[in-house]
This record gives C-alpha cells, structure tokens and sequence, in this order.
C-alpha cells in the first residue's frame, strides 16, 4: 500500500486528497492520501521525521521552509528554490522535488501557440512564484515580479500603468487573493488597462473563475486558473513517487 500526503495550512479546501483519492479508485490502486495541517515549520518537521509516508505534496505556506528539512534537492527545486513534492528513498533519505514549473509550462504551452506572450508579470513573490518564473525562463518570456513590498528589481502594484501593460500581456497570480471563501478579493492592478492582446493566468482554482480572472475577462482578456496545471503537476508528482 502506498502512503501519501498533502503538508499545508489550513487546507481542507485542497484538491490534492480528492485527485488522488479518486485516482486511486479509478486505477483500483491500494494506496491513502491524508491531509497534514500544520500550524508551524515545526510541526512540520516533527511529522517528516515521524510518519511512514511514502511520498508528500507541499503547498502554501511551507514551499521554502521544509527544505532545510530534506536530505537531497533535485535539480530542477535547487533551482528554483522551492518545492512541491517530497519522496521518501529506498534509503529512507528525504528528497525535494519541483513539478509547480512543469504544470505551468504545459498548462500554458496552448496559450502561447495562439498568442505571442513575450514579456510577463508576476504577481506575488512567495514560493509558487518562484516555479513560475523558472518556467517562464525556459520559454525565454522575460517577466518582473510585481509585489506590495518591492525590492530591487522588483514593481510596486502603484507603478503599473499603460506602458508598462501594453508591454506585459502576460499576467500570473501567484498569489493566494481570490480564494474561497474570500472570492471578492484580488490583486489590485488597473483593469482598466487590460485588453484583448492580454492572458489573465490564476493559479487559484477555487473559485473557478476568481475575481482577478473575472475583472480580465470584463476587458477582453483571455483567462485561464490553475486547475489543468494542478492536475499536470499532481500526474508529475505520482510519476517522481512510482
């Protein structure tokens, strides 16, 4: 039987357990997938050294602090400087894996077939962020991290005008605005701006539609949340697992 689980706060609301508690119906797989709320890094690192699981997702708010908790980083995580998924080795050892950047890039590809997205703003700077960035590399799409706290390099929510959307047509939340049951939140950029050329990507998947999507769509933009990258970022997880 195969152990699995989600390490998060708060989040009943995650689709992880569902996914894969019907993917293991589905293909009649003997395995268990559990929910670790955990309220600090500690508990955290309590539960990684005292469960048998075989295998972990990581979500919000622990993509960057469980690392120092790991034995090993593949490539793609050590780059990126988050991760996502944990396996646990044949040795017992603990290894950190990135697939957020996997399930972005796929989940995007169709978008950039149709339209030409060269130029990119992220919103939010927290560990999801970081996955995305590391996608947009791959597709050779600069971007600038947009953030309430801007450090160098960095723009503030109260810089983006004109000049700077018209260039940008390419706009990712990373951040957490938008959620249930807070639906009527959202990153706080002028709409106004927006227009048919831009891509509004959420990847909050609940509400289907978030706020941040549903001002884009009034413009003209074309959206997209996060469900497909979820699921594509989940199958990756379950191949590093098996």
């Amino acid at each position: 039987m195969i152990k699995l689980g989600l390490i998060g706060k708060n989040i009943d609301y995650s689709f992880s357990r569902k996914y894969f508690t019907e993917k293991f119906e589905r293909e009649a797989i003997d395995g268990s997938y559990v929910n670790f709320d955990c309220q600090s890094p500690d508990e955290v690192k309590e539960l990684l050294e005292h469960t048998d699981c075989s295998g972990f997702n990581v979500t919000i708010p622990y993509k960057e602090t469980v690392m120092p908790y790991l034995d090993e980083l593949n490539k793609h995580a050590s780059s990126i400087g988050a991760i996502n998924t944990i396996k646990r080795l044949s040795t017992g050892k603990l290894k950190g894996f990135n697939t957020d950047y996997l399930g972005f890039r796929r989940s995007l590809k169709p978008f950039l077939e149709e339209q030409n997205h060269t130029h990119a703003l992220i919103l939010g700077t927290g560990g999801a962020s970081k996955a995305i960035a590391y996608a947009l590399e791959l597709e050779d799409i600069s971007f600038k991290f947009v953030s309430r706290n801007p450090e160098k390099d960095q723009l503030a929510y109260d810089a983006l005008n004109g000049a700077i959307l018209s260039k940008h047509t390419l706009i990712i939340n990373t951040t957490p605005l938008g959620t249930y049951p807070n639906i009527t939140d959202c990153p706080k950029i002028p709409y106004r701006l927006l227009g048919k050329y831009h891509l509004l990507y959420d990847l909050v998947y609940n509400p289907v539609e978030t706020q941040f999507l549903k001002n884009g769509k009034a413009q003209g933009a074309r959206i997209s949340n996060g469900y497909e990258m979820l699921k594509l970022q989940a199958e990756a997880a379950w191949q590093i697992w098996n």
